[in-house]
């Protein structure tokens, strides 16, 4: 669907970033090999894989669809009466709500604990349907969190730089907590040294993805405070 748009946007003369359509791909493959093949295969009975698996599904996959800005590009390829219908839904108080910092974060870092601290880890192996919820909401949560930090498609309840940044460390800090009481407590059903390895990924891994979506919102946030090039031929 995102290449038909791009097809639809480079017809209309409107050219459409290349690195913007590798980054969707990466994503959807990533996002793909976590839930279908030998990955998740592995995943399925090795803690470790889990966590790798954890780690492509919630953290780098949503980075990379969202450095796509899938949503702009179906601005440009809608017609305006269309565009408008969309737009109103971003305005939404539901849409408010799901992309709030705070609200997304709960929803990403808070699901988290609740899977990895209660029998939920066990149930998702035994039950196909539990299995099938944790990885669509460790996707979204993970899609939501990401865009309610880092602004590439619009978004109309804006938040501030220092307000993101805060809500953003308060949530990774969550996040490394999480990986450090796995080290120690294993979920049900995971051996010890499992839980050693799977934690330490977590904990590394999900700090090199974090370290990208810092490394953009502080550069946003200087690009916002850089005078510009008009403000400064003035002077």
């Amino acid at each position: 669907m995102y290449l038909i748009m791009v097809f639809l946007s480079v017809r209309r003369s409107q050219k459409w970033p290349l690195h913007k359509s590798l980054c969707w791909i990466a994503g959807m493959l990533l996002a793909i090999v976590s839930v279908a093949g030998p990955l998740a295969d592995l995943a399925h009975k090795d803690f470790e894989m889990h966590m790798v698996t954890h780690l492509l599904l919630g953290m780098l996959a949503p980075l990379l669809l969202t450095l796509a800005a899938p949503m702009t590009l179906l601005l440009r390829t809608l017609s305006v009466s269309k565009a408008r219908y969309v737009t109103s839904v971003l305005r939404s108080r539901y849409s408010q709500f799901f992309t709030h910092p705070v609200a997304a974060s709960i929803m990403n870092v808070g699901g988290l604990w609740v899977l990895y601290t209660t029998d939920l880890y066990a149930l998702m192996h035994e039950n196909i349907w539990a299995h099938i919820f944790v990885h669509v909401h460790v996707f979204l949560a993970g899609y939501l969190f990401t865009i309610s930090m880092i602004y590439i498609d619009p978004i109309p309840h804006r938040k501030s730089y220092m307000y993101r940044s805060i809500v953003l460390i308060l949530a990774l800090a969550a996040h490394g907590i999480l990986s450090k009481f796995i080290y120690a407590h294993p979920p049900a059903g995971v051996a010890l040294n499992e839980a050693e390895k799977g934690s330490v990924l977590m904990y590394y891994g999900g700090d090199m993805i974090d370290a990208i979506i810092i490394f953009i919102l502080c550069w946003h946030w200087y690009k916002s405070r850089r005078p510009r090039e008009s403000e400064l031929v003035s002077t």
